[in-house]
């Protein structure tokens, strides 16, 4: 038997690339390497499962930045809408939070495995589990899939194996060897969305603590700064300052360093450093206001309250072990009444609140990353199918592509737009 569409991975990108296909009337089959489908997505999200953003198209496009344009054409075949519209028609009620992540009110990603799985069945698209794939070769009128079970022939494949990260779920980079040897260019894969490392030993005893707004940069340290910024002057350009990446949300202390969605999404501006020891994190804990401002408000309540310990007064703010470090740090005594702080003391703690910086060691790498960065080039997929450019009737879609977004949905819209486009592309040969 020859399918017309046989789809290898099913992860989010997969099975709604077997729906699309197996809707438009063609012989369907996804291979399976694990005992079960969307075993990421039943993990994802504390096992909640941000499903998308609450935004539009062109949202989701500018938060993945320059890559965001290969999204057009899927995303105007389902967005973020759509995708919402698409679960709650099958029975998952769907809820959005002051973040705008959307997730299930339910808070169980196994209804959203589910949903995907109820609609796969009637679309009659044929599913197999624990059948890895160990070869896909182009053949004369498509594809012959080498499985731990048989041989498969496919007029038309699609790859949705993911990329590295979170390996334990079966994503271990295969899909990136089949298109290596089909002539595809691989950008390399590098962790995203992973907590970042740091030998700064003052990190440690704050392990637990979380800021609900912190501002985050990724930097050069001061001296490759420094020389980053001769090169631009002999240039003739500005073009580095140092500065490689910045965000704004919640962060966390673990210890072995940061973590927390803002800290996820600058994590891969340091994976994908040459010497990530020589970049540094410059955190803000109050980017809401100016030093000017907190230095007024600082005084203020120094000069209404100045019998009380100055760290009572901030630990109305921020946690107290978050103050009693920065303290330490800015060699600011802390136990001391308010009215008996010396005004370049309060100085320092407001330098040390707004400009913390925590050297980096390194990212944690693909065991503890939401996603990959890099994989297979989108200079080689045509954007308006997910067809290779090198070799017809192959298609991509998700993570296996070079394709990462920011934290809060918007890896899991790329993952169910681009599947649902090649699905459709390869049940249509187009």
């Amino acid at each position: 038997m020859v399918w017309d569409v046989v789809i290898v991975g099913a992860g989010a990108a997969g099975l709604l690339a077997a729906i699309s296909a197996a809707e438009l009337g063609r012989r369907t089959l996804v291979l399976e390497k694990n005992p079960r489908a969307g075993v990421k997505i039943l993990m994802s999200g504390g096992t909640r499962c941000n499903l998308t953003h609450a935004t539009d198209a062109s949202g989701v496009i500018a938060a993945f930045g320059r890559q965001g344009r290969f999204l057009h054409s899927a995303l105007a075949a389902l967005g973020p809408d759509e995708v919402v519209q698409m679960f709650e028609r099958e029975g998952v009620a769907t809820k959005v939070e002051v973040t705008g992540k959307v997730f299930p009110v339910s808070d169980r990603a196994a209804d959203v495995v589910q949903a995907l799985l109820r609609r796969l069945g009637r679309s009659g698209a044929e599913l197999s589990f624990c059948e890895p794939v160990l070869r896909l070769a182009a053949d004369t009128d498509g594809f012959r899939l080498t499985t731990a079970r048989r041989e498969v022939e496919a007029r038309a494949a699609i790859l949705t194996t993911g990329g590295m990260s979170y390996p334990g779920c079966g994503t271990t980079g295969d899909g990136y060897a089949w298109a290596t040897e089909l002539g595809h260019r691989l950008v390399p894969p590098r962790p995203a969305l992973t907590p970042i490392l740091t030998a700064a030993e003052w990190v440690k005893p704050l392990s637990g603590v979380t800021i609900p707004d912190v501002a985050v940069q990724v930097c050069e340290a001061p001296a490759q700064a420094g020389e980053a910024a001769q090169r631009g002057k002999r240039r003739g350009s500005s073009e580095s300052r140092g500065l490689l990446a910045a965000a704004r949300g919640s962060l966390l202390f673990t210890h072995v360093g940061l973590s927390g969605p803002v800290v996820l999404d600058v994590s891969r501006a340091v994976s994908g450093a040459p010497q990530p020891q020589t970049l540094e994190l410059r955190c803000d804990f109050a980017p809401a206001e100016s030093a000017d401002e907190l230095e007024r408000w600082l005084d203020e309540r120094c000069c209404r309250e100045g019998g009380r310990q100055i760290d009572g007064l901030l630990a109305e703010r921020w946690p107290r072990r978050l103050i009693q470090t920065l303290a330490d740090l800015a060699a600011v005594p802390v136990a001391q009444r308010a009215a008996e702080t010396p005004k370049r003391d309060r100085q320092r703690l407001i330098e040390t609140l707004k400009r913390t910086r925590v050297p980096v060691r390194g990212v944690m790498g693909f065991r503890k990353a939401e996603v990959t960065a890099g994989g297979v080039s989108l200079d080689e997929v045509d954007s308006r199918t997910m067809q290779s450019k090198r070799v017809t009737g192959l298609y991509f879609a998700g993570e296996i592509l070079d394709l990462d977004g920011p934290i809060g949905g918007y890896n899991f819209q790329a993952a169910f737009s681009t599947g649902s486009l090649a699905g459709q592309s390869a049940a249509a040969g187009r």
